[in-house]
């Protein structure tokens, strides 16, 4: 099986790549219908890059928008015919490249506010080619992972998509465990949930794979043995993790994934 590449030296790419996924994004979160697990403003992995799901546009349309590594272009496709290719190599800000983004999505029909403060920015964009292969063939990898997971479990996972916010990929199982709490004078009802994901952090040291339990149960989880190199995670979240200097392939992260589901799925389904 491949092995994940190294990510050392990505964090300037890192930075950059994430203001444009949050430009791009940003479109979603204003233009297009909200789904509860807010899905609407997530990528997917795509053999080209990252692309939004459709935005309804003016005129009955439709838009979407990708990131596109192998041209180095923010792309915005319209329905109708007309497409807008942005380069992502020319050094653009996070604010300079929204402000692109969202003159072509104007174009193509839509108007509206928008939050600029998800991709504000005046720093020039770094963008290293070299980087972003390997970044993406680490993404790649995650995904087609990720993907083979799901099918095991079956239809009570979500998709595998990339957070803009956070700039990771992730996919969620939902237990029958209902958890209720109060917010703002509301009771809200959540399934409870098992995520996997992938945290791609500046270099190999700040990244890893992550598998959280939610609600996690410090007394029932924190006794449970590990598949070797992953380690229960407390520190600012409540989860596992596997450091992505130890992972070496697909077949691994299936062994971690399976581990960790094995280990919650009890505590995460209702009791019949």
């Amino acid at each position: 099986m491949t092995q994940f590449p190294s990510l050392d030296g990505f964090g300037p790419t890192r930075r950059t790549l994430q203001l444009y996924a949050r430009a791009l994004s940003s479109l979603a979160r204003a233009y297009a219908p909200a789904h509860p697990n807010w899905w609407h403003i997530s990528l997917k992995v795509t053999p080209g890059g990252l692309v939004t799901d459709n935005i309804p546009c003016g005129g009955g349309g439709i838009l979407a928008g990708e990131m596109n590594f192998h041209r180095h272009e923010l792309i915005l496709t319209s329905s109708d015919g007309r497409a807008w290719a942005l380069p992502m190599d020319a050094g653009l800000s996070g604010s300079a490249m929204g402000d692109r983004v969202l003159a072509a999505a104007s174009a193509a029909g839509l108007a509206g506010d928008v939050d600029r403060a998800r991709f504000a920015s005046e720093e020039p964009g770094l963008y290293d080619k070299d980087s972003v292969k390997l970044f993406f063939t680490a993404l790649v990898r995650a995904d087609r992972s990720f993907k083979r997971h799901a099918a095991r479990l079956g239809k009570e996972c979500g998709p595998v998509r990339l957070w803009p916010h956070g700039f990771d990929l992730s996919m969620e199982w939902f237990g029958t465990r209902v958890e209720r709490y109060n917010e703002g004078g509301k009771t809200v009802e959540l399934p409870a949930q098992l995520n996997l994901g992938f945290y791609p952090g500046e270099d190999d040291e700040t990244s890893y794979f992550y598998s959280n339990p939610w609600p996690f149960d410090t007394d029932k989880l924190l006794n449970q043995s590990l598949p070797p190199g992953v380690e229960w995670h407390t520190d600012g979240w409540q989860g596992t993790i596997l450091p992505y200097k130890e992972a070496r392939d697909e077949d691994q992260i299936l062994e971690y994934a399976m581990a960790v589901y094995r280990i919650a799925t009890p505590l995460l389904n209702a009791l019949a």
